[in-house]
């Protein structure tokens, strides 16, 4: 049985407004929200006084790696979630490079069925696209699915779709709408043997985003976008980290009507290529962290519409994985935890507005992909909420990491916020550095 809460003298920050208020929980659901602190009846609530803290959504994170089946050597769905949930991420959506890969509805369902098993946060999965599984992707229910994953240019087993008849095929017929990762493969296979020949195994991290280019970005970024445009598909560009790819995106369409939607995710915003030469192989991420130019330029994309929400791409490695030459060091970094401690520090700094931080990572994950009764703070709204003290300092170190790899990439900055407090479905799962393992998430439902 679950407890029913009333938030209490809250900063709410919802819908692009920011007001003090009350907050009841009543059910797993949301049941009133009222400005100021109404003389109402207490009586069956626990009440908890939210006097200097923020009282936001729960972050929904739509695209992350948590490593299981497989791979749970270096991250799985309990370790993962839990760091998700003690960084205010109530829901996430992952992505189909697990062993096996996850190209079959039936390997699909396998996934759920493990996550209501240890998850403590709300969870969806995509199923992979493959040059030969288009049959199952025509199976996919869009009411519980949150999409089909195509990679145009990546080192993820046979989950390159690099078959032109396929793609076509893929953008009539998918039911569902298509995340893809847009690198090109032929550009950044070039790129990478020319790096063999200049500095044979010993290629410098910094040579990254000269592999993994601009041009590479750009090439299939421009290929899907016109896929999408002419079969009138539901397109959903992961990871954008170049300007020149926000010449393909519009801010003109609000992003319940758009057919073609983008997200970037924090570590695009917080480095860039200058940073490789501190960080090595930790910031080795695809597709590759660019310039300053191309940094300023997302997260002035974020703030005026053209890139529609952000995401984390969590994809957690060992350090020993990590501590190896270029060609053999895998790509990805833990970032789950910390993204929205990383937003709320931009916002102190007044990169952007607090209002637009929950825009991008609260509200439009939920428009975006439709989700049931998510990513706001309403009435009639599952309780998914995050209580943030914005005055508390706190270090990133070994001991406060909570990703299975043990690691983060802002190990050693100092944050000037914290998580408090998170609400999964009405369920208080973090609360203060502990979690409460009683209550499992509850898988996304969509409305197409």
């Amino acid at each position: 049985m679950s407890t029913n809460y009333k938030i209490v003298n809250a900063r709410i920050i919802n819908e692009n407004r920011c007001f003090s208020g009350t907050v009841t929980v009543a059910d797993g659901m949301i049941s009133s929200v009222e400005e100021g602190n109404p003389s109402t009846d207490d009586s069956g609530f626990q009440v908890i006084d939210a006097s200097g803290l923020l009282l936001m959504p729960g972050v929904i994170d739509c695209h992350v790696h948590f490593r299981e089946p497989g791979l749970t050597h270096k991250a799985d769905m309990a370790s993962e979630s839990r760091a998700a949930v003690a960084g205010g991420v109530t829901s996430f959506m992952e992505m189909p490079n697990t062993l096996p890969q996850t190209t079959t509805i039936d390997l699909l369902e396998q996934k759920f069925e493990l996550a209501s098993q240890k998850s403590l946060a709300n969870y969806s999965f995509f199923l992979g696209a493959t040059n030969d599984n288009i049959s199952e992707i025509e199976k996919l229910d869009a009411s519980n699915v949150c999409g089909v994953k195509i990679f145009f240019g990546a080192s993820t087993g046979n989950m390159l779709v690099d078959n032109a008849i396929v793609l076509e095929q893929l953008f009539e017929r998918s039911p569902v709408l298509i995340a893809a990762h847009c690198e090109d493969e032929a550009i950044i296979q070039r790129n990478l043997q020319k790096m063999k020949v200049q500095f044979g195994d010993e290629i410098p991290v910094a040579m990254h985003p000269q592999i993994r280019s601009e041009e590479a970005c750009v090439a299939a970024t421009e290929r899907a976008v016109n896929l999408a445009r002419k079969h009138h598909a539901r397109l959903h560009i992961t990871h954008v980290t170049t300007s020149k790819e926000l010449d393909f995106l519009n801010n003109e369409t609000p992003i319940e009507e758009k057919r073609i939607t983008a997200e970037t995710c924090t570590h695009y915003l917080s480095f860039c290529d200058e940073n490789y030469a501190q960080l090595g192989m930790r910031l080795k991420v695809n597709p590759a962290v660019k310039t300053l130019q191309d940094q300023e330029a997302l997260l002035n994309g974020l703030i005026n519409g053209k890139i529609d929400l952000l995401a984390t791409d969590h994809a957690p490695h060992l350090l020993s994985e990590k501590n190896q030459p270029y060609i053999q060091a895998p790509s990805g970094a833990p970032m789950v935890q910390h993204s929205l401690a990383v937003m709320l520090e931009m916002w102190k700094a007044r990169k952007i507005s607090i209002e637009k931080v929950v825009e991008k990572m609260c509200h439009a994950p939920a428009l975006c992909y439709k989700i049931d009764k998510r990513g706001f703070i309403r009435k009639g709204y599952y309780a998914d909420l995050v209580l943030v003290n914005p005055n508390v300092p706190w270090t990133v170190s070994e001991g406060t990491v909570l990703h299975k790899c043990g690691w983060s990439i802002f190990d050693g900055f100092t944050f000037s916020n914290k998580i408090e407090k998170t609400f999964v479905n009405g369920n208080l799962v973090y609360d203060k550095g502990n979690l409460n393992e009683n209550f499992y998430g509850k898988r996304l439902t969509f409305n197409p």
